[in-house]
């Protein structure tokens, strides 16, 4: 007996979606967690400022990356994608220490959200 594909809609999950921009919303996800420990106290990075930055580098270069990418291939996941980068440009012309920062990091989730549904 053969075993037929699948024609449910369910959502596997994340298989299947595009490398980059799997590793660009990973890199999303690891920035704020960061933010969120250090605006917390929970982690000291005073002694290593550059690691938010050089995570912030590898998000946006990624975020890049996948766009281009998504831009070739996938015309929805795109469009989903193309909205991250207001806050991805804004967020370095904000200082840490205002409440702008978080809210303008935020903003970014819904549209890496959007994107990775439409990928």
């Amino acid at each position: 007996m053969q075993t037929s594909e699948r024609t449910d809609d369910r959502d596997d999950g994340l298989r299947g979606r595009p490398p980059l921009l799997l590793a660009a919303a990973t890199g999303y996800l690891v920035n704020c967690a960061l933010g969120v420990a250090v605006a917390t106290r929970a982690l000291d990075t005073s002694g290593f400022r550059w690691v938010h930055h050089a995570v912030y580098v590898a998000t946006a270069t990624l975020t890049a990356a996948a766009g281009v990418d998504l831009a070739v291939r996938d015309r929805a996941a795109f469009t989903g994608l193309l909205p991250v980068a207001v806050p991805l440009v804004a967020i370095p012309a904000v200082s840490a220490h205002s409440r702008w920062h978080p809210v303008i990091a935020l903003s970014a989730a819904p549209w890496y959200l959007r994107a990775l549904r439409a990928a």
